[in-house]
């Protein structure tokens, strides 16, 4: 019985998420408005889905392929990152921590975001972000060699 009692006591995968979106929240919430909208950009999702993943209320988990995003966007402290970890790692056992992650593939890619004025004109437009696209191509073949 001693075994089924400890079981009772130990917290589900619903509080360990909880807690770990607690801390988010709580960080997020202590930054400047429009964080939300920033990390959906960022994440390519909707705004209703940041607030989903961010609030302890919705079972939800944070996806791990979005946590870089959301640190850096939110600018977390050492510490703050660090706990935040902790309580990710005890929810999400199999997730592997940021040191043991295999090295990036040469063919991954790194999503940025650029702010362009908007000039009324969409082939203007157009044309600049292809612009954009093709030096990137340029720079990754650049550091090839």
């Amino acid at each position: 019985m001693a075994d089924a009692e400890l079981r009772s006591r130990a917290p589900g995968r619903d509080e360990l998420v909880a807690a770990y979106k607690r801390l988010l929240q709580e960080y997020i919430d202590h930054r400047p408005s429009g964080l939300r909208l920033k990390i959906a950009k960022a994440i390519g999702k909707h705004r209703s889905f940041v607030s989903q993943i961010t609030n302890p209320g919705y079972p939800i988990p944070v996806p791990a392929r979005h946590l870089e995003a959301i640190f850096r966007i939110c600018h977390l402290a050492p510490e703050e990152r660090q706990a935040f970890m902790v309580a990710y790692e005890a929810a999400h056992p199999c997730h592997p921590r940021e040191g043991r992650r295999a090295p990036r593939k040469a063919r991954e890619r790194r999503v940025i975001e650029i702010d362009l004025p908007v000039l009324g004109d969409p082939a203007l437009e157009r044309e600049m972000e292809d612009f954009l696209r093709h030096m990137a191509r340029q720079l990754e073949k650049l550091a090839r060699r």
